[in-house]
């Protein structure tokens, strides 16, 4: 009998302006071009955990769709609201909404995460979360969906990496809306 257990990744899945920001200046993603193509409950359903920063979860970790909204649009967030919510913050340690908050220990927490059985971890951000996990070596795989607007300013998806990160490109896809997809693994050469 074999013990192959695949343990799972955690995988930043993140739209990009093709200027390299995430957010504009004023926190807008109105930019961002949510496209049945791309089959984004395909990867919500490749997943059981989310993983925010603070501030990212106060914006997007309970979001409730208006009552007008896309019927799809409602049935993605049911989707995103069913996996289980980890909050990285310095100074939060609970809320009401069934969201674990991690406060320090990040390597061995996510360590731990990684090590229980379960579908892939999703690092949704926000940037200064990404920048530790990244610096801290926790992201297995970059999916980054490039979408088609140069915003000439905002919040960047990358800021303060530590050291260089040398990346295996393992897929990538294009859209009929312009969005490109690429997924890139770490090197570990």
């Amino acid at each position: 009998m074999s013990n192959n257990i695949k343990q799972r990744k955690i995988i930043l899945d993140l739209a990009v302006t093709l200027d390299g920001f995430i957010e504009g200046k004023n926190g807008e993603v109105d930019w961002c071009i949510m496209d049945p193509e791309m089959e984004f409950t395909n990867f919500l359903n490749q997943i059981d955990t989310i993983l925010y920063g603070r501030k990212s979860y106060d914006l997007w970790g309970n979001y409730i769709p208006n009552i007008d909204d896309a019927e799809s649009d409602k049935e993605m967030w049911d989707l995103v609201h069913s996996k289980k919510k980890y909050v990285f913050s310095r100074t939060q340690t609970k809320d009401e909404n069934n969201a674990t908050f991690i406060n320090e220990n990040i390597i061995e927490e996510v360590k731990k995460l990684k090590g229980n059985p379960g579908k892939d971890i999703w690092l949704y951000g926000g940037s200064s979360l990404i920048t530790s996990f990244i610096n801290l070596g926790l992201v297995d795989e970059f999916r980054l969906s490039i979408h088609p607007v140069i915003l000439g300013e905002g919040k960047p998806l990358f800021v303060d990496i530590k050291q260089r990160k040398n990346l295996i490109m393992v897929n990538t896809r294009t859209f009929s809306s312009g969005v490109v997809q690429v997924t890139y693994h770490l090197d570990e050469e």
